[in-house]
């Protein structure tokens, strides 16, 4: 296809014209499918769409950054979604175990963030990113397909949200430090914070940190020292108690927690908080 009917394309999508309109070779757009059938170019890239689905996301999408390279990622996009108004947008990035060289929807096998996210808004397209490593490339990705997606659909920009599980974690930390005005909550699941905390700080960011207390992999002083990194610097700003427990919340899980739901690993049994309504309705109440 040629680029001038790439950029009709992508006009039409920022302009809230919806999931229906016709390309000039007779082909119509997948609205349910994530965009344009086949490849779709912005300015910051294009989507090569995937061919497969699991339980509703389409799976092996890949955004060639201009800036990043591929990036791999599944994407669930509600039937209703036709690009007409705003819907949310949510990133949840996997543990190890899900990682591209894991195997294609490897995250989505193995978590289920995505799943149960979508009790909470019917109306919130889901991204789940299968990326390299945890590290700061990781996040450089992370952030081009954020971008991409407020770009290429309609996003209501107050609603974005992201979360990371153990090595994912680690990645959707960095993100924050880096861009925390991309977001409006995150939810950090039996990981540690390798971003900066200055800007995540300036931004206030509501932060929820969730792990055991024995995590088996990063025990739980970490998250400690990141919540109470966070809360020095919202009282170096003057804020209250009450104001800061409405910007962090750490949550530490005894070990009955996990083993009263038949879970004897506190690491792993991280993924029982996609099921927790408190914590994910922390996250999708911002």
């Amino acid at each position: 296809m040629k680029k001038g009917i790439f950029t009709i394309a992508i006009l039409a999508v920022l302009l809230g014209l919806g999931g229906g309109y016709l390309l000039s070779d007779g082909r119509g757009t997948d609205a349910d499918s994530g965009g344009i059938s086949g490849e779709e170019d912005s300015a910051l890239g294009y989507v090569t769409a995937g061919t497969e689905e699991y339980r509703g996301f389409l799976i092996d999408n890949v955004f060639h950054s201009v800036s990043e390279g591929d990036i791999h990622y599944n994407v669930y996009i509600p039937e209703s979604y036709d690009g007409s108004s705003p819907y949310a947008l949510y990133f949840t990035l996997p543990g190890y175990e899900g990682l591209y060289f894991q195997g294609v929807a490897a995250n989505l096998q193995s978590e289920e963030f995505g799943f149960e996210a979508q009790k909470y808004n019917s109306e919130m397209i889901i991204v789940a990113p299968q990326l390299s490593d945890w590290r700061e490339a990781s996040a450089n990705q992370t952030i081009a397909l954020v971008e991409y997606f407020l770009t290429a659909y309609n996003i209501d920009t107050a609603k974005v949200y992201g979360n990371g599980f153990s090595g994912g974690g680690e990645t959707m930390s960095i993100v924050m430090g880096k861009r925390p005005e991309l977001f409006t909550a995150y939810l950090q699941v039996s990981s540690q914070w390798d971003g900066e905390y200055e800007l995540v700080a300036e931004r206030r960011l509501p932060v929820y940190f969730a792990i055991g207390r024995n995590d088996e992999y990063y025990g739980s002083g970490p998250t400690q020292e990141a919540y109470d990194t966070l809360h020095a610097l919202y009282e170096q700003q003057g804020l209250t108690e009450a104001e800061i427990d409405q910007l962090l919340v750490l949550d530490i899980k005894e070990h009955d927690y996990f083993t009263q739901r038949n879970f004897s690993n506190e690491h792993g049994g991280g993924g029982l908080f996609a099921y927790d309504e408190e914590i994910m309705g922390w996250l999708f109440s911002r």
